[in-house]
């Protein structure tokens, strides 16, 4: 169990934030979220001081702000160059870290308690990546990642175990340990996984799936996995001796796998972030693929002119407000480019240098005595 704040307004938001992750319904419910993000919203403003004065340069306090549209969102970057805590330091119980060099500076989310990110990622982890699995089944995870005892700053070690202790089976498990992919213990679970015809789940960075795949093509092999088979990558397409497309990736884990691309989801999370959002293509096949997430997240397509919202199908910046983030800043400015797609959006890339200018101006103002 992880205890709530101390602080008798954040417990009460925390508590009703905990009872809407539990609901089995996920209607958007406006209302809701424009009432909780407000009331966070002011919450943070008052006990997280840089957020406030970079609030306040922006003319946006809570007497001023009617909207969640209208709560200033922080440069990702700001993440490595100070912390934003809406709590008192000492009631810190953990630190997620973004990846990194030894030299480079690191993104840090601080948190007094894990109880609103497990709350949070467990059920988006289910409908998006086990949208059929039936109340109290398990499923046989296989994760391309370290595991939170090898990794206790990584957020997405993190959300793995959870998702290991809540769904998986007997026969899952982590398969990357000391820094390398474990290959010959991997393809003997999957091995067996098809010997048992249990459909595998397999989970991890987009470089994590080419090691693998490079592996199987150094030894001339190719597995056809049980039927219902899916994967998740997590981006990070960029690697130290290549660079590859998603859809040259999605086509190489189709040949070496057999999993076709229709059940290959993309995670769109962040270390700054409680919450994730998920490829619809499981949860609604046959539908336009794009990212959705849960009712207590919203995301917005900003114009980088005007700083309203872009229009329909326009590019814009992606500026997220996760609920969530109860115990630091609920509102992110990202430095990536997308678009909206129905009722969701699609990812189209980083916009060059936005991370640096923004961090850089924000910083300014955040420190600024």
């Amino acid at each position: 169990m992880h205890p709530l704040s101390a602080d008798p307004a954040r417990a009460a938001l925390d508590g009703e934030l905990l009872a809407w992750m539990r609901e089995e319904d996920w209607s958007a419910d406006e209302r809701r979220f424009d009432r909780l993000a407000l009331a966070l919203f002011a919450h943070q403003f008052a006990r997280c001081e840089p957020y406030a004065r970079f609030c306040a340069a922006r003319g946006r306090t809570p007497a001023r702000v009617r909207g969640w549209r209208e709560i200033p969102a922080v440069p990702t970057g700001a993440f490595k160059e100070m912390a934003l805590r809406a709590f008192p330091a000492e009631r810190e119980c953990h630190v997620f870290r973004t990846s990194g060099t030894a030299t480079e500076r690191r993104g840090e989310l601080h948190l007094d308690t894990l109880a609103l990110y497990e709350a949070s990622l467990l059920p988006s982890f289910r409908r998006h990546l086990l949208p059929n699995l039936a109340p109290g089944a398990r499923a046989r995870l296989r994760i391309l990642a370290a595991s939170p005892e090898e990794a206790p700053d990584s957020s997405l070690s993190h959300m793995f175990g959870c998702a290991l202790r809540a769904f998986g089976d007997a026969g899952s498990g982590f398969d990357l340990r000391g820094g390398a992919l474990q290959v010959d213990a991997l393809l003997a679970a999957l091995e067996r996984a098809g010997a048992e015809a249990a459909p595998v789940t397999l989970c991890g960075t987009a470089f994590a799936f080419v090691h693998l795949l490079d592996a199987l093509d150094a030894r001339g092999a190719r597995l056809a996995l049980p039927p219902s088979s899916r994967a998740m990558e997590t981006g990070g397409f960029k690697g130290r001796s290549r660079e590859l497309s998603r859809a040259a990736l999605y086509a190489a884990i189709e040949r070496a796998l057999g999993i076709p691309p229709e059940r290959v989801v993309n995670q769109y999370g962040m270390t700054e972030l409680g919450s994730q959002f998920y490829d619809s293509v499981l949860c609604q096949p046959g539908a336009a693929r794009r990212k959705l997430g849960p009712p207590w997240a919203r995301v917005r397509i900003v114009d980088p002119e005007s700083g309203g919202d872009a229009a329909p199908g326009v590019a814009g910046m992606l500026a997220i407000v996760d609920l969530a983030n109860t115990g630091s800043v609920l509102a992110l400015q990202t430095a990536d480019l997308g678009r909206s797609v129905a009722d969701g959006f699609e990812v189209l890339g980083r916009e060059p240098g936005a991370e640096a200018r923004g961090c850089s101006i924000a910083a300014d103002e955040m420190l600024a005595p």
